[in-house]
């Protein structure tokens, strides 16, 4: 007798929660990302016609920079979620290779 191999439907469904919620959070941060640098934009052309310092210019370059390096770690972090998620439902999905007799 020849026994298959059912699916385990339950991991199956967190994975794919895994790998929405993943997803979802590097959208998130992209935005978060883009909206940030739209800030740093104006603050450029704030110097440029000199309604801002130099000195007040240097400080925005640094926030913005440190905050770019976190929401990029972030976004690399959720990506690695989401590869994990994937070859895991791939595992998963492998697991129900037809067999031929």
């Amino acid at each position: 007798m020849v026994k298959v191999r059912m699916m385990n439907e339950e991991l199956f469904a967190k994975t794919l929660k895994e790998f929405n919620v993943a997803g979802e959070l590097i959208r998130a941060r992209q935005e978060e990302k883009q909206g940030l640098l739209d800030d740093f934009d104006t603050e450029c052309k704030r110097f440029f016609y000199g309604k801002i310092s130099e000195r007040a210019l240097i400080s925005s370059v640094k926030k913005t920079n440190n905050e770019l390096h976190r929401l990029d770690s972030e976004i690399r972090q959720n990506m690695g979620k989401s590869r994990h998620a994937g070859n895991r439902a791939l595992g998963i999905i492998s697991m129900q290779v037809p067999v031929h007799f």
